[in-house]
Formats: structure tokens, sequence, C-alpha cells
């Protein structure tokens, strides 16, 4: 057993990336709602509480509601809310997830 907890989280996030891409070649390739892309969703938020990850790309590619990988113009419909300062993505299943972007995150304007 490895005893090494960086390195256990290291090999942690390796595998959260690897079942998110799964996932998302998954669902790109069914088209629709799949079980196996649920499936390897559910197991990255598995691998991520045991080791205690807070993975930022897991939270983000993940729909809250149903639980499937939201994927722009396939099951999911994006939207800029330039008032608010913040990306709205929308799942089919209706959940909506704002990702905020503003001065802090970005560059001077050109």
């Amino acid at each position: 057993m490895i005893r090494n907890r960086k390195l256990l989280s290291e090999i942690a996030i390796e595998r959260i990336h690897k079942l998110i891409s799964m996932s998302k070649s998954r669902a790109l390739g069914a088209g629709t709602g799949d079980a196996l892309s649920r499936r390897y969703i559910s197991i990255a938020k598995d691998i991520s509480d045991h080791y205690r990850i807070r993975e930022k790309s897991l939270d983000d590619a993940v729909c809250s509601g149903c639980g499937e990988v939201m994927i722009p113009g396939v099951n999911a419909s994006v939207r800029l809310v330039g008032s608010y300062g913040y990306i709205a993505y929308r799942c089919r299943c209706g959940e909506e997830k704002h990702v905020h972007y503003g001065k802090s995150f970005g560059s001077e304007p050109i």
C-alpha cells in the first residue's frame, strides 16, 4: 500500500480526469443520456470523496441535477449573462450552472 499522501492524490486526480474524458467520449457517441457515462461520473465522484479531493473540472463538467456530463451543443445550452458576469450552462434536465468570469480572472482588455 502506498503511504505517500501526495502520490495518492496525484493518482486519484489522474483517474478522475480519465473517467471524465471517458464519460465525455461516451456521451458524444451516444448522443443521449447513457447509463455508462453516468456510471463513470459516479465512480469519479466516489474517488473524489474517498481521497477528499476537490477537483474543479469534476464540479464544472457535471450537472448537479441528473449527474450527466454537460457538453455544450449536445446535451447543454450555453448563454452569456454579461450584466452579471457569468456563463450559464443549462442541462436538458433543466438544471442551470453558473460560472463567473470577471476582471479578477482575465487580463486587461485589448
